[in-house]
């Protein structure tokens, strides 16, 4: 069989590389007679080429085994870094997941950029986004994966910037780089470290080197805990998450791509180190607490909202907890299939709400409402988009928490307890968001709404139909667990929370009340989980209060310490200067006086000294 496709996947990357460049001449207005529209046309062609070559690769490389490509980059002084390439079903299935997203994304910016004046710039960060997670999907080296999650931290910066006039765009832009950059520090040591103990940095010999390494448990536990730092602030979870509530002020294409994949970025390296983890109680414990911790805070917080975009973003977090857990218990191919499910889902969500912001003006839920006889397709998507992230069977967020809460019902029996309050807490959520955009009677800001251009509402309908039929697709390629070997009481329990989560969300939310659901919440209660937990005051208080009380008293040593004994040494050599002058007179008494003073002075320091 001719794997020609497979062979040459890493041109998939290299598609978004050439349609990003070519961009570039539309953006300084290199070529201004066409305006700016073909760079978005030319960025969406060599997406759709990256798509079709992904997918015919994946059909080659199916049920085969995987084959690893190493291409030397540097050895120096017995320093050997390579370029690793692995290229596998997982992979490659990776490839089609970005590509397949991107292509939709892109299209549903045709309608949502439709008056923008930046097509080029946005197509071409588009462009740069997809080529840094198809890179990383295909990395097989933990240096490179490094860099690719920084070239992914970079474009999050550009992107979310993207409409730098605005002073909320740039606060949420800096704030979302700044606090990556804390994980990615310490990942970075980790990096180092690790090297010093295994020599390489390739995820499979790094695996063989797990299963005989011998360290001890001090320098095991740091090693972990170092590693799981830089995924922890991509993932977007306790106390790192603040920077994904900031990155909403990105347009929603990029958006949909930040808060599906790019998101998940960093837990795609955690499963590749899972092997390494083992190594480290500590850490795995750590991924627990902070993923189960986030899981049930952020869903909470997601219910106190008022910003579309805020609730949908706290619902990531919560979500990438899970996938937190089930790589510190071990369950690696959960972890992927909540990946997979929730990419879609939170894709389709935020197209539905891309639709009602854009021909509304307005994402506050408040403001909204009554929307569903006037926007039936962006309802119908909400809605699917909801239940493909709770446990609504058969579709596919019910069969990636199902096998979770069946690996851990093995492991760690009170996960489950967890797993069960967070899809309840989401689907209260979910359903909460939707009455309060498409239920009741049309509002001032929504009496008008329009439909919106085809190019959002092609996308969105495709999405839809993916998502329908994703059971059936997972099925095809066997990568549902046997509904015989799991357990069905888990099953019910699931459902049960997802159906109570749904029901009471609609009695509270869906009827016009004049005494709003929040009533019944007491003030402080609400404060707290609209506010984040107080987490950025807490912040405020602690490190950058810290930072700014040290700065203080370095400028204040600087200023009167520092400066004093520079100021001191100078005016001391202007009075030297002023009184040696007039030693200067040509006659030699004055000299000879001058030389046994000198003398005198360093004979009585040489003798204090003794």
């Amino acid at each position: 069989m001719s794997q020609v496709f497979s062979q040459n996947i890493w041109l998939v990357p290299c598609y978004a590389l050439i349609g990003a460049t070519i961009a570039l001449l539309w953006s300084p207005g290199i070529i201004r007679k066409t305006g700016s529209r073909p760079a978005g046309y030319i960025n969406i062609m060599m997406t759709c080429l990256a798509f079709l070559h992904s997918v015919l690769a994946l059909q080659e490389i199916w049920q085969q085994p995987a084959q690893e490509f190493r291409f030397p980059w540097l050895y120096a002084s017995g320093l050997y870094v390579s370029f690793d390439i692995k290229i596998s079903a997982i992979s490659v299935g990776a490839l089609v997941l970005i590509t397949g997203l991107n292509v939709l994304a892109q299209l549903y910016a045709v309608g949502y950029m439709e008056m923008d004046w930046g097509w080029a710039r946005f197509f071409a960060l588009m462009s740069f986004f997809e080529a840094g997670l198809s890179g990383l999907a295909l990395c097989n080296s933990l240096f490179f994966s490094y860099v690719y999650l920084e070239i992914l931290t970079l474009a999050t910066y550009l992107i979310v910037g993207f409409w730098f006039a605005q002073p909320l765009v740039v606060t949420g832009a800096r704030d979302a780089f700044w606090t990556k950059r804390v994980g990615d520090i310490l990942l970075l040591i980790g990096i180092i470290s690790l090297w010093s103990f295994t020599g390489v940095w390739n995820y499979d010999d790094l695996a063989q080197w797990a299963r005989v390494a011998d360290l001890k448990p001090i320098t095991a536990n740091l090693l972990g805990l170092v590693l799981i730092a830089g995924p922890l602030a991509k993932c977007a979870q306790f106390p790192l998450q603040l920077w994904l509530d900031e990155a909403m002020e990105g347009p929603i294409p990029a958006s949909m791509l930040r808060n599906s994949i790019v998101v998940a970025s960093g837990a795609y390296v955690l499963i590749q180190l899972q092997p390494v983890l083992e190594q480290s109680p500590i850490s795995n414990l750590v991924m627990i607490v902070v993923g189960a911790s986030t899981a049930i805070g952020a869903s909470l917080i997601a219910i106190a909202q008022i910003d579309i975009k805020r609730a949908l973003s706290y619902s990531v977090s919560a979500y990438m907890g899970f996938v937190f857990i089930a790589v510190a218990v071990g369950a690696n191919h959960s972890a992927l299939l909540l990946i997979l499910t929730h990419a879609i889902a939170m894709t389709l969500l935020y197209m539905s709400s891309g639709t009602i912001i854009i021909s509304n003006i307005t994402q506050d839920l408040t403001q909204l409402g009554g929307l569903w006889s006037r926007r039936p397709f962006p309802g119908i998507a909400f809605l699917l988009g909801a239940a493909g992230l709770i446990a609504v069977p058969p579709l596919g967020g019910f069969w990636a928490l199902l096998e979770l809460a069946d690996y851990l019902w093995e492991v760690q029996p009170i996960l489950v307890g967890v797993l069960l309050i967070v899809d309840f807490l989401t689907a209260f959520s979910m359903m909460r968001t939707f009455s309060l955009i498409f239920a009741g009677k049309p509002k001032e800001m929504t009496v008008r709404s329009s439909e919106v251009l085809w190019a959002m509402i092609l996308p969105m309908m495709i999405l839809t139909g993916v998502s329908l039929h994703l059971y059936f697709i997972l099925q095809q390629f066997n990568l549902l667990p046997s509904w015989e070997n799991l357990d069905q009481k888990l099953a019910l329990f699931l459902i049960t929370s997802s159906s109570l989560g749904l029901g009471l969300s609609a009695i509270l939310y869906i009827p016009q009340r004049k005494k709003k659901p929040v009533n019944f919440v007491p003030h402080s209660l609400q404060q707290l989980l609209a506010n984040d937990l107080y987490i950025l005051d807490i912040y405020r208080g602690t490190f950058v209060g810290l930072v700014n009380f040290t700065s203080k008293i370095i400028n204040w040593c600087d200023r009167n310490i520092i400066d004093g004994i520079v100021n001191f040494v100078g005016v001391g050599t202007l009075f030297g200067g002023q009184a040696l002058k007039y030693s200067t007179s040509g006659q030699s008494q004055f000299y000879i006086l001058s030389i046994v003073l000198g003398v005198v002075f360093i004979v009585l320091m040489f003798g204090l000294s003794l």
